[in-house]
């Protein structure tokens, strides 16, 4: 082999020299390049959905300011004990009250009667959307319970931990006491499982339904199916993609994507666990079905999108890959991952179909009901102090309306008086009199003045 390399290595550089210059000549065979998705593809970033989550991010800190104002017993809070209770959310002293001055729709200021000192508490329209939000979390509860069912067929033994669902149970829906309000109010679909060897509480599904086992993008095939009839045999495996714009697709990528979009799966509520996974082409079927899986998840949740770090919770229970975030950047023509938040630590990841333009297609009440925060959010705080000085224009229209009833009413009660007891009045004294009545001064005063007068009368 020696010898071989070495004669080699004589007869290039005996006949380098011959050959005329050729910039286009290659001496070693150029590889085909290869027509399969790219593992590792840079993120592209869609504006859209960076856009939601700068809004999403000052709304989740408006909410840990109202999980500590609420608990309370007149639902305010002094300033000073407010700015050291959120310290634990990396707010610093003078940061808490500038934060609580940005959103007047939201939070509002105020001197308490008797101690003389700044409160906080929530506006009227921050309590009425809580209110909201509340309501359309009570109604949507069944719908929560097919959202766990649904979620619990999907893991390899039809069970999760009960901290893992607890920590995302706003994502799907799920009210605080779900254990008691869901879990254990309906035995029929979930046992809760307490194992002694791992110390952990389990949620259980108690029975498989088949008719839970379809997929929501099974759904959108079937109605494609009915539109187009026999033109959509080749979307029997396909999902929908919606690259973000600015996303280079080349001639490989779409021979590659092409042959992805055909390639059979087996579908996330079915159990693999029996299936023979060495080949290749098992693999490749078992990393579609991730997609699918996730696809599943995302289409569970109530606003479409959920953080990539509590889908790492469910990564065993579901068969999904170790590095999520490089899986999901290989298909972002289905998802879409956000590093808006938390100072690029939280990973939000969005079903793309569900969403245009920034919001979502096909909203529910209790998502509606969230988004109302978002708007108050994003009111201007000009707009707080016009309506400030419209309540006071209003209040000052009020007082002016009161006084001139007033006035009218003490004249007449003057004109009875002089009347009844014939005893007459000055013009001047009459004047001082209603204008005295008219005036800021106390009524006590007032009453003084008048006895004075009538005493003098009476005496002259």
């Amino acid at each position: 082999m020696r010898v071989f390399a070495c004669r080699a290595s004589n007869f290039f550089k005996r006949n380098l020299d011959n050959f005329p210059y050729n910039p286009n000549f290659n001496f070693f065979r150029e590889f085909a390049q290869s027509t399969a998705i790219p593992k590792k593809q840079l993120r592209v970033r869609d504006h859209g959905y960076d856009n939601y989550m700068e809004v999403e991010k000052k709304t989740r800190k408006v909410l840990k300011f109202q999980s500590i104002i609420l608990p309370e017993p007149t639902q305010s809070l002094p300033i000073s004990r407010l700015e050291t209770l959120v310290r634990r959310f990396g707010f610093t002293r003078h940061e808490a009250g500038a934060f609580v001055l940005k959103f007047p729709h939201v939070f509002e200021i105020f001197e308490h009667p008797v101690q003389r000192i700044l409160f906080c508490r929530l506006t009227r329209k921050a309590i009425l959307q809580i209110q909201q939000e509340r309501q359309a979390l009570a109604e949507q509860i069944p719908r929560a319970v097919t959202r766990l069912r649904k979620l619990l067929l999907m893991t390899n033994e039809g069970r999760l931990r009960l901290e893992h669902v607890r920590i995302a149970r706003s994502a799907f829906g799920l009210p605080d006491n779900f254990e008691n309000s869901v879990v254990l109010r309906y035995p029929q679909f979930f046992r809760l499982i307490d194992a002694k060897e791992t110390r952990m509480k389990y949620i259980e599904v108690v029975d498989r339904d088949p008719r839970l086992a379809t997929c929501a993008i099974e759904e959108v095939r079937e109605r494609e199916y009915r539109q187009r009839g026999g033109d959509a045999e080749d979307i029997r495996f396909s999902f929908i993609i919606d690259f973000p714009p600015g996303f280079k697709i080349g001639k490989y990528f779409r021979i590659a994507m092409w042959k992805w979009q055909r390639l059979p799966y087996w579908s996330p509520y079915e159990n693999v666990c029996g299936y023979d996974l060495r080949s290749i082409e098992a693999h490749k079927r078992m990393e579609k079905r991730a997609v699918a899986t996730i696809h599943e998840l995302l289409s569970l949740t109530v606003e479409k999108k959920i953080t990539l770090e509590r889908i790492a919770h469910f990564r065993m229970a579901m068969n999904l890959p170790k590095r999520l975030k490089d899986f999901l950047l290989q298909h972002q023509g289905i998802f879409y991952v956000s590093t808006r938040g938390n100072q690029g630590k939280l990973h939000t990841v969005f079903l793309r179909e569900a969403y245009r333009k920034g919001e979502l297609i096909e909203p529910n009440e209790l998502y509606l009901a969230r988004r109302k925060l978002a708007e108050l959010v994003l009111l201007s705080p000009r707009k707080a102090k016009v309506d400030k000085e419209l309540v006071g224009y209003r209040r000052s229209r009020l007082e002016d309306e009161m006084g001139q009833v007033t006035r009218t009413y003490v004249e007449d009660a003057c004109e009875d008086f002089k009347g009844e007891d014939g005893v007459g009045l000055d013009k001047d004294a009459e004047d001082d009199l209603t204008s005295d009545i008219g005036s800021d001064v106390d009524l006590g005063d007032e009453g003084d003045d008048f006895v004075d007068s009538a005493s003098l009368q009476r005496t002259s």
